[in-house]
């Protein structure tokens, strides 16, 4: 166990900074190539499978990386139990549920599934120890400092908003059906609520945990949807003329 944890202290600034500095280029190449799944799934990218069974794969190590390391290495303290139940409510939403929302028959490229399983392995690692390692810092006072506080406000608020948008998109889209126009609710101001759900939820999680993993996170949060929602709004308005003209992307009245 001691080897584990020297291996852990080791890997953690290796794995941190190299993430971070992958962000901006990630960003940059996803502003010109979009992501092949989805409503942007295409040949040419190797091996396909069904996108229900992918999601599930490529979200499952965010629960149990994340969750091995912290029930090893954590103390079981109110504060820890607090942020490991953060993570584990979306991300177990994310494996084992989500997945089932999603139309059958679509697929997704392996080489998509096997960068996400990378991105999640490595991101559970690097927030999980860094919640492990730092048991001095979580005590119970945490829980009502003004950045756990505001932190933790917009993760709910942004948890909220992502899952209540995606169910949207569910009901939208029947067994067999194609995409349509989404209406109702955020989607009157923008065209991917869910994406900005999501980066609001993440970078109250990087409030709330106030850790480099955490704002590596909300940044790669960012590089990885910010682009895709550019790409979604420019889909929409070409498959639909009559697509609201005021509607943006990710933020109202901005992007």
């Amino acid at each position: 166990m001691a080897s584990l944890e020297y291996a852990f202290n080791a890997a953690f600034n290796w794995v941190a900074w190299g993430t971070l500095v992958l962000a901006p280029v990630v960003f940059i190449v996803l502003l010109f190539v979009r992501a092949p799944y989805g409503r942007h799934v295409r040949g040419g990218w190797g091996p396909m499978l069904g996108n229900r069974l992918g999601w599930f794969l490529m979200e499952l190590p965010a629960v149990f990386v994340f969750g091995g390391i912290w029930l090893v290495f954590a103390k079981p303290a109110v504060v820890p139990v607090v942020l490991f139940l953060m993570w584990q409510l979306h991300y177990c939403h994310r494996v084992f549920v989500y997945p089932l929302t999603i139309r059958k028959g679509g697929q997704m490229p392996l080489l998509i599934l096997l960068m996400a399983v990378v991105f999640n392995t490595s991101n559970g690692y690097l927030n999980a120890w860094s919640i492990a390692s730092q048991a001095d810092k979580y005590q119970l006072a945490w829980l009502w400092a003004p950045q756990f506080l505001a932190g933790f406000t917009l993760f709910v608020a942004g948890m909220v908003l992502n899952k209540v948008s995606d169910r949207q998109l569910a009901r939208l889209r029947k067994e067999g059906e194609g995409y349509r126009i989404p209406h109702g609710l955020a989607y009157r101001w923008v065209s991917c609520p869910n994406y900005l759900g999501e980066i609001i939820q993440w970078t109250g999680w990087a409030i709330a945990v106030w850790s480099l993993a955490g704002w590596i996170f909300a940044i790669w949060t960012i590089a990885n949807l910010a682009p895709r929602a550019i790409a979604h709004h420019r889909w929409y308005r070409e498959t639909f003329p009559g697509y609201p003209p005021t509607r943006r992307a990710l933020i109202p009245f901005l992007l």
